[in-house]
């Protein structure tokens, strides 16, 4: 009797205990359910934070680029006006495609410094893909004619690219006085200081009047340190010392004001050639460019300069300055085209950042868009 009503008791109880156990069971699934929630909220957040980081770098990104380009084309609109402009009143004034306007265009590229050579390669590709394609519309002319420009300048130069990855990098520069070759290096380092590069000027154009003082002027501006003797020094020796004192502060970068005069070629030569040999022995293991800078509003005679200094100087670019102020942008195309030499960097304006990378598609487009 007792034993029925104890089990009884037991029974209750075991009842009871199933009942908490059963509900702390809940309560728990119900917390987890909670942490879970949380959880994938907070992996929600993190990929939202992501996803508008990203497209924020995306706008910055696209920004840049828009602001670029916006400089570029602003920078080149004399010589837009002189060629894109020109060609659109050529082809509205046509209502056939013919020889007569293949003669038009061929006379607007030439007085645009196009060059004559170059001009004949366009003209001529130009009239066999409007023959290949079975081009009736004038309006159509002009697309072709972008591209075939785009190219040419793609084949003649697949690299335009001044590098400055590596380090050391010495960059010798020349070019005749007045065409903006302190301002440039002036711009190049202060670029490259704002990179996080080590940068350093040497003045070795030691024949020039101010041309010292000038460089150092830009050295203080740029923020970086410049090597430099008294005027009629041998320039080869500045570039001696220059390349001692940037192996001693590890320098990532080097640029020498060099050669500015073109009245003797036999000097000039001797000079190049001795500042040559003192790199190749001193700083055997730095990258190496000789940048030569020609003035654009100078047109054909930048294609001169660039002849002359091909032969005495192992270049491996040009620098144009000054595009913004001529309507001759067009002797980027015999410089690359016929002489083979890259375009690697183009003065559009007086600013820093208006010393820009040559991209020849960008200055096709800004020509002509």
């Amino acid at each position: 009797m007792f034993k029925n009503f104890f089990d009884k008791f037991k029974n209750k109880d075991d009842e009871e205990n199933k009942e908490i156990e059963e509900i702390e069971e809940k309560e728990e699934n119900k917390e987890g359910d909670i942490n879970l929630e949380e959880k994938n909220h907070d992996l929600s957040s993190e990929k939202e934070e992501e996803l508008i980081e990203e497209t924020n770098q995306e706008e910055e990104i696209t920004e840049e680029k828009e602001s670029f380009f916006s400089k570029l084309k602003k920078g080149l609109t004399k010589t837009r006006d002189n060629i894109s402009n020109k060609i659109d009143t050529i082809l509205a004034s046509y209502q056939k495609v013919d020889e007569d306007l293949f003669e038009e265009i061929e006379e607007t590229l030439i007085s645009a410094d196009v060059g004559v050579d170059s001009t004949m390669q366009i003209i001529d590709e130009l009239t066999e893909r409007v023959k290949l394609e079975r081009i009736k519309d004038p309006q159509e002319v002009k697309s072709i004619l972008i591209s075939i420009m785009k190219q040419k300048l793609a084949e003649a130069v697949p690299n335009n690219n001044l590098d400055t990855s590596k380090s050391p990098t010495i960059i010798l520069v020349v070019g005749v006085n007045g065409v903006g070759k302190t301002t440039t290096i002036g711009k190049m380092a202060a670029k490259l200081k704002q990179q996080g590069k080590k940068v350093m000027l040497v003045a070795a154009d030691t024949f020039r009047a101010a041309a010292i003082e000038q460089l150092t002027e830009w050295a203080n501006r740029a923020g970086v340190d410049i090597i430099s003797h008294k005027e009629g020094a041998d320039p080869a020796s500045v570039v001696f010392d220059g390349i001692a004192s940037a192996k001693s502060k590890n320098v990532d970068v080097l640029i020498c004001d060099t050669a500015g005069r073109l009245h003797n070629k036999k000097n000039l030569m001797n000079e190049l050639n001795k500042i040559h040999r003192v790199v190749e022995r001193e700083y055997p293991e730095a990258y190496k460019e000789t940048l030569l800078v020609v003035d654009g509003t100078t047109g054909q005679n930048a294609i001169f300069q660039a002849k002359e200094f091909k032969e005495v100087a192992e270049l491996t670019g040009v620098v144009i300055t000054k595009l913004d102020g001529t309507a001759k942008g067009g002797v980027v195309f015999p410089l690359e085209i016929e002489l083979g030499l890259p375009v690697k960097l183009i003065g559009v304006g007086e600013q820093i950042d208006n010393l820009m990378e040559f991209d020849s598609d960008n200055f096709v487009d800004a020509i002509f868009n």
